[in-house]
């Protein structure tokens, strides 16, 4: 899936200032899932987030933001596991 590229994996929310430093970070052909807190993004998803963008079942539903998405931008835990073992680097913020 993405092989030499890096995945980001963000779980803070957007007012937090890692936040803002991942959505920097990202290079054009690198990934993104938002976790935990993170997920509150999906709402209100800046120009500058990456093409590759996903955000994780469980979190969506325990914030009440299924549905605020597309379903090809949801992923299950199973799914996680597979983008990070095909991930050339992996960095957690």
């Amino acid at each position: 899936m993405m092989p030499d590229r890096t995945l980001h994996i963000l779980n803070k929310p957007p007012e937090h200032y890692r936040h803002h430093l991942c959505l920097e970070a990202i290079g054009p052909e690198d990934g993104l899932v938002f976790i935990e807190n993170g997920v509150l993004a999906v709402v209100q998803l800046p120009t500058s987030a990456p093409d590759r963008w996903y955000a994780l079942a469980p979190d969506l539903e325990a914030r009440g933001l299924i549905g605020q998405i597309g379903e090809d931008r949801v992923i299950s835990f199973d799914d996680m596991v597979e983008l990070t073992a095909t991930a050339g680097k992996v960095i957690s913020w």
